[in-house]
């Protein structure tokens, strides 16, 4: 399999750091995760704000699916390609 990256969107800070410390025991996941905060079109408020998870994934090991459901945990999910 090829390398993947997966991007899981969250709704929030607080979601986006638990979710990336809990990736590590779920899923085993050796590199840290990466955070960035995903300002909506046209909103300045810190509050309408998502927060997206990149996740690498160079083996193509981590199932989409489980991934998905992973981060419906949080309220979120995980994007398509």
């Amino acid at each position: 399999m090829s390398a993947v990256r997966h991007v899981l969107v969250l709704p929030d800070r607080d979601a986006a750091e638990d979710a990336a410390e809990a990736l590590g025991d779920r899923f085993g996941v050796a590199e840290e995760p990466l955070l960035l905060r995903d300002a909506l079109a046209g909103e300045d408020d810190a509050e309408d704000a998502q927060w997206l998870l990149v996740v690498e994934d160079p083996d193509g090991r981590l199932d989409p699916a489980k991934l998905d459901e992973f981060a419906g945990e949080w309220d979120g999910w995980r994007e398509e390609p």
